[in-house]
């Protein structure tokens, strides 16, 4: 049965892994409890006082000085009007509101793959979903560009939530029109992420959700200048057969039109296929060495909040 045909017979179900439902992404705000539970005492920033964001603790703005009260850090103390009053007083600082979180979401073909439960595609979208909620329940400014392999939404950060809903919306309506056509250009790519490294400001988180399975080199190139200015990660979204081989006996593969058939229980078989899939993660874990970066290995079949740790 041919995909187009088939999601319109299946149009009446919101989880069937294909495509993220709009439902979908709106539920992903249930999950902010979990994230924040492990980001108590956590940071993102290399210093504790240096830019709050969604993933941070205490800004660095001054805001007043009042009475010493049980509980307050003693590093606070201001000891010239303590000293001048005769009883302990503090220093209160605020915390920024104006910080800045950035997604790259690839939807692009080579995210179509899954094997179970979701495709690449859906759990990136969830990822991109849960970094959105997540920024406006801290109220730091959220961005996304939403990348379908030939063309980019871009959205600028902001923080509300009508800006929120017309992203998840243009993600849900993304990740179900890549299904009906076939179009990738690692041009586009490239200039994709030029248009990121030219919107997102210093200081910044950025995310990028993928499977990077491109050229690391023209990626090395495109991302160099963001990681020296942001925060960066790398969110690599990969499906279970990239991680375990099928059971033995004859499959066969198709991909751009070619069809090939392969049969897993030859002699080597796994172990050459444990050795590709783990020097494909080592090469990208050496890559995001390179750019000072952090890298998040996400299994499509396994559960989000598992797997997403920010530290």
């Amino acid at each position: 049965m041919k995909i187009g045909r088939w999601l319109n017979n299946k149009s009446h179900d919101d989880k069937n892994g294909l495509y993220a439902s709009l439902d979908e992404l709106m539920d992903m705000r249930r999950y902010i409890a979990y994230v924040k539970g492990w980001q108590k005492n956590k940071i993102l920033s290399c210093q504790n006082g240096d830019i709050k964001s969604a993933f941070k603790g205490r800004g660095i703005e001054f805001e007043e000085i009042r009475s010493y009260t049980f509980g307050d850090d003693v590093r606070d103390i201001d000891w010239r009007v303590t000293a001048r009053k005769e009883v302990p007083y503090t220093k209160v600082y605020s915390e920024e509101k104006d910080y800045e979180i950035y997604v790259w979401l690839d939807l692009s073909e080579q995210m179509l793959f899954g094997s179970k439960k979701e495709l690449k595609s859906v759990t990136a979208a969830k990822v991109a979903a849960l970094l959105g909620w997540l920024s406006l329940e801290n109220k730091d400014r959220f961005g996304c560009l939403i990348f379908d392999g030939e063309k980019t939404k871009l959205y600028k950060s902001q923080n509300n939530r009508i800006h929120l809903m017309a992203i998840l919306k243009n993600i849900s309506l993304a990740s179900k029109q890549v299904l009906t056509r076939k179009f990738f250009d690692e041009g586009a790519r490239a200039k994709s992420l030029k248009l990121l490294e030219q919107t997102v400001k210093n200081k910044a988180t950025v995310f990028l959700l993928s499977d990077f399975s491109l050229n690391k080199d023209n990626l090395l190139n495109s991302l160099a200048m963001l990681a020296k200015k942001n925060k960066l990660y790398l969110i690599n979204v990969f499906d279970i057969l990239e991680e375990n081989p099928p059971k033995s006996g004859e499959y066969m593969a198709e991909y751009n039109g070619k069809r090939l058939v392969f049969d897993s229980s030859a002699k080597g078989y796994k172990r050459d296929y444990f050795s590709y899939f783990a020097k494909k993660r080592s090469e990208l874990r050496d890559f995001a060495n390179k750019l000072g970066c952090k890298v998040i290995d996400l299994r499509t079949d396994m559960n989000i909040i598992d797997d997403l740790k920010f530290y």
